[in-house]
């Protein structure tokens, strides 16, 4: 017992050790006085992102937010959301209060439209000279007044090639293919599923034309029978673990997935598709803005904005974080498609009201209609009868013939 006991001090002493070592190991930095100014007040802010969307300290990588309080004396109290109706709903609900929240392209349009988010103080963020010129001014944000993107990508088909070729993951005609019945998922989410639905139709993501959102959501009812599950992060361990044959997915997961299982890989679809970009914006709840510009110019430094990218997997919209990158990553088309492929792309905006309450109707409809049940019941109910039926003309004859002997 006394020698496990040192072994274990030993070992805790260790990593104390490298603790401590790490602690000292931070990013280059453009300014570094510009970190100092609530050095020593005793001051935290509030952190909300997507799960797992941080450089965080594991498999040897940065861990960012420590990094940022041990540059800046600034207490990071971080917790993560799984999609931006969460984020929303957390923030519209009232009784939170966060300095920093990273959303989506859409979901920032209707804050802005709500009156959700504080104007920037850019002079606080200096950096922001360091994003690619493709990435300011977004339709989302068109004065760039509210948002800074930290990571972007594509929507895209994620396949198992054991079962499906390469020439029929070039469209999304595939998820609505009767072969790979109880094989296929889709995304859970209204907006992904009639994004899918209307670019297979030829329309735009953000139509406002009701009989055109009408013929998407046709479309989606006819492909219900097919799908196993609607999912969404659900999706990345699914098709990792081979339990379907093919779902739509986010460009930067469908990396990390592939290399996990090789037998996966991705199509960007030729009838177009969805190119995002989530943002570092800072809610009107928030108690910390300075501080909370601070932290998001620490993103924006460049070995601080390359360090998430490579862990994440996710595209950087930092023009000198990816001349950093390994070529390997920076010439993946997975990733990085080219200027071709990016020209089909389309960027969800926020809709009109009247827009989202059909869609939340349609949608609602939708994973109501159980059309499998629809189609079954019918028949299986006959041959249910029929053979009750003659069951019981079975037991009559049976019985007639014992009541003659």
């Amino acid at each position: 017992m006394k020698k496990f006991a040192v072994m274990f001090m030993a070992a805790a002493l260790t990593a104390m050790s490298v603790m401590s070592a790490s602690a000292v190991d931070l990013p280059k930095v453009e300014d570094e006085n510009y970190y100092t100014k609530f050095k020593d007040d005793n001051i935290s802010i509030n952190v909300y992102n997507w799960g797992e969307y941080i450089s965080d300290g594991s498999d040897g990588s940065l861990d960012v937010n420590k990094a940022f309080e041990e540059l800046t004396g600034i207490d990071v109290v971080y917790t993560t959301f799984a999609s931006n109706e969460e984020l929303y709903a957390k923030l519209k609900s009232g009784g939170v209060s966060y300095d920093i929240i990273i959303p989506s392209d859409y979901m920032i349009g209707r804050m802005i439209a709500e009156d959700m988010l504080e104007p920037l103080n850019f002079e606080n963020i200096p950096n922001f000279s360091m994003i690619d010129e493709k990435f300011v001014n977004p339709a989302f944000d068109p004065e760039n007044k509210y948002s800074v993107p930290y990571t972007w990508g594509v929507v895209g088909l994620i396949y198992n090639t054991q079962y499906i070729s390469e020439e029929d993951a070039k469209s999304w005609d595939i998820l609505w293919d009767e072969r790979y019945m109880g094989d296929i998922l889709m995304f859970s989410n209204s907006r992904d599923a009639f994004g899918i639905a209307l670019k297979k139709l030829g329309y735009s993501f953000n139509t406002t034309d009701e009989d055109e959102i009408n013929e998407a959501a046709e479309l989606l009812k006819e492909q219900k029978p097919f799908v196993q599950a609607y999912v969404m992060d659900e999706i990345f361990d699914k098709m990792q673990g081979e339990e379907a044959a093919v779902a739509p997915y986010y460009a930067g997961d469908a990396i990390t997935m592939i290399e996990a299982n090789e037998n996966l890989a991705f199509s960007i679809p030729k009838e177009g598709t969805n190119i995002f970009i989530d943002s570092m914006c800072i809610p009107k709840s928030a108690k910390q803005k300075e501080a909370a510009e601070m932290y998001i110019n620490f993103m924006l430094e460049t070995e601080v904005a390359a360090a998430n990218c490579e862990y994440i997997g996710y595209s950087t919209p930092h023009a000198e974080a990816l001349k950093t990158l390994d070529e390997e990553i920076s010439s993946n088309p997975i990733a990085y498609p080219d200027d071709e492929t990016l020209e089909n792309t389309e960027s969800f905006l926020y809709l009109p009201k009247a827009t989202s309450d059909l869609y939340d109707k349609l949608w609602t409809q939708i994973l109501s209609n159980d059309q499998r049940y629809n189609e079954w019941f019918v028949p299986i109910l006959m041959v249910v009868c029929v053979a009750v039926s003659i069951g019981i003309n079975i037991m009559r004859s049976i019985k007639k013939k014992r009541n003659t002997y």
